[in-house]
């Protein structure tokens, strides 16, 4: 609510005029835009991606399994930093292993400049996140469904129910809780991303990746301590708009064992 910037010796106080440059910015609204498309598609992936794994890992005749469970977990421990520039590798354009692999495969009409393509850049960097932070969801589906009796599969198993019916109306139904952690924390972290999206494009090309962390660093970086401090005001109040009717919501659905 100050003109605060490196520039000024006297702060002014300004009232809503840094909020209102914000939402002028053509800049901003992108940045946004790229914030709630990453938050949204990394929080569903990494879901729907984990409760999968979860399932296929939960069966008892599966040889290997807690094997299969590191694996996909393992990313998760590594530092972001280390999993942006391990994937800017893997990206690189001419030398990556993800061109090089479509092209020997015969289908090098699909590879791309990942992370320097306006149009693809920001899927990249979902698609970064997604395998980094799907087996801690996994793990949390693992928990959930751990906790299952499975007198509810045998009673089911005598009313002559599938396997998607189990899914339903047993598996779903009590794995509430681990869906509102998950779906949550999901959105809460990605709304937050700032390293990844820093290591691999640092916002680019142009700013068809910057997030508001990394446009808030820009604004720092720039002195404008006043313009920064409201696009991070404007984060936190993003985050509980959306972050706290999706936990009422999610909570009103949880079954009690």
């Amino acid at each position: 609510m100050t003109d605060w910037n490196i520039n000024r010796r006297v702060i002014t106080f300004v009232g809503l005029k840094n909020f209102k440059e914000l939402f002028a910015d053509i800049k901003f609204r992108a940045t946004l835009s790229n914030t709630l498309i990453y938050s949204f598609s990394v929080t569903f992936a990494r879901n729907f991606l984990g409760l999968l794994f979860a399932i296929m890992l939960n069966t008892a005749f599966l040889k290997g399994r807690n094997l299969f469970r590191v694996i996909v977990f393992l990313p998760y421990i590594i530092a972001p930093v280390v999993i942006g520039y391990l994937f800017t590798a893997i990206y690189h354009p001419v030398n990556g292993i993800l061109n090089q692999t479509l092209t020997f495969f015969g289908l090098g009409f699909l590879a791309k400049d990942w992370l320097n393509d306006p149009s693809i850049a920001l899927f990249s960097t979902i698609m970064t996140d997604v395998w980094r932070t799907t087996g801690f969801s996994m793990v949390i589906y693992l928990a959930g469904l751990q906790a299952i009796p499975h007198e509810y599969y045998e009673s089911s198993d005598i009313d002559g129910a599938n396997g998607f019916k189990k899914l339903i109306h047993i598996t779903l139904p009590l794995l509430a809780p681990s869906i509102t952690v998950n779906v949550v924390l999901a959105l809460i972290g990605t709304m937050k991303v700032f390293v990844m999206i820093l290591v691999l494009t640092n916002g680019g090309p142009g700013y068809a990746t910057e997030v508001i962390n990394t446009y808030i660093m820009s604004m720092f970086s720039l002195g404008l301590y006043g313009s920064g401090t409201a696009a991070n005001i404007i984060l936190s109040i993003l985050i509980v708009i959306i972050g706290l009717p999706v936990l009422l919501i999610l909570k009103k659905r949880e079954v009690e064992l």
